[in-house]
């Protein structure tokens, strides 16, 4: 199955395959949707840096090891293994702010 791209940009959830942790949400196109089936690695669409892949200047990429549609085919769930931390902080999950 491929997402719906007609409407734009997908939203994307990545979630650390080994612990089930939300690591942070991006955007995908048809570009980056393609650019990861054929690497196996994560790779997104911004706004002001294009295509990008994750962790490609840091080395904290990620390794998808599966991706999932939701019912609708407009959202992805990417389930990965990090090779560091996903968030430019430092921090492991881009969801470490408190309550």
């Amino acid at each position: 199955m491929t997402p719906d791209f007609s409407k734009g940009l997908v939203p994307a959830v990545v979630q650390n395959a080994d612990t089930g942790l939300v690591l942070m949400v991006a955007y995908m196109d048809e570009e980056s949707w393609t650019k990861t089936q054929q690497t196996g690695r994560a790779w997104f669409h911004s706004r002001t840096r294009g295509l990008w892949e994750k962790g490609a200047t840091s080395g904290n990429v990620m390794d998808v090891v599966e991706a999932k549609l939701d019912c609708d085919q407009d959202a992805i769930l990417l389930r990965v293994k990090p090779a560091g931390p996903a968030c430019h902080t430092g921090a492991e999950s881009c969801f470490y702010q408190p309550d």
